[in-house]
């Protein structure tokens, strides 16, 4: 299945971003969140946005696989909607924040699926899970041996060649506590990574994502913040 594309009119070298959704790695579909590629693309970025496969079918790292292969994709076909190959910023909220920074810090797995890492020129997460513990049944079956913490934390895959980060997180999110983004700036920060943090004291678990809907009467800047980053 094809990524859904949304590009601008007589889209030039603009910058792409790959984004995808939330859902506990077990729900949601790209179409879903058409109106984070429209937000995108008004803004003058070429956004694509793929699914991946979702447990119970899969669990770790199958939707990394996934991921993986899409951003390959991406590098390949980008020149195609006026986007520039060698400028893309991966982006997620939730789990697909998890997924967006995991591909970020682990460019080996990019290398294995035939994808550029030195194209990924910055990673945008939303409300992410960066330091998992996985707390569920649910989650233990998805994240489970033999793979370990530090094999699905994106946490642990920082190093000095992570690109540069922004994380966008809520202080009332009660999905996923504010500490994983917390955890993971101290982490880039010490590896010496820029990184931008914007905690929003009032914000929950969705309205980072819902700021890029014209009709959800949010009046966080996230969309600009986003793009004055991609740019």
């Amino acid at each position: 299945q094809q990524p859904d594309v949304y590009a601008p009119a007589s889209a030039r070298q603009l910058p792409v971003v790959v984004f995808w959704h939330g859902g506990s790695w077990a729900t949601g579909d790209k179409a879903d969140y058409r109106f984070v590629g429209t937000a995108l693309a008004q803004h003058g970025v070429v956004a694509v946005l793929p699914n991946y496969r979702l447990h119970p079918a899969v669990k770790f790292p199958a939707f990394i696989e996934d991921a993986t292969t899409a951003v390959a994709w991406v590098q390949a076909h980008a020149a195609q909607w006026g986007g520039d190959p060698q400028r893309i910023v991966l982006m997620g909220h939730s789990a697909g924040a998890h997924i967006a920074t995991f591909l970020a810090y682990d460019q080996a797995q990019l290398r294995r699926a035939g994808a550029d890492p030195a194209a990924i020129r910055g990673v945008i997460g939303l409300s992410g899970p960066y330091a998992l513990d996985p707390n569920s049944d649910r989650l233990r079956t998805i994240f489970a041996a033999p793979y370990l913490h530090k094999d699905w934390q994106p946490v642990a895959h920082v190093d000095a060649t992570a690109p540069p980060t922004l994380l966008v997180h809520g202080a009332k999110d009660d999905v996923v506590n504010l500490h994983h983004a917390e955890k993971l700036r101290n982490a880039l920060q010490r590896a010496g990574v820029r990184v931008e943090t914007e905690f929003y004291s009032d914000a929950g678990h969705t309205t980072t994502v819902a700021a890029f809907a014209w009709v959800s009467g949010s009046r966080l800047p996230i969309v600009e913040q986003s793009v004055r980053f991609i740019e």
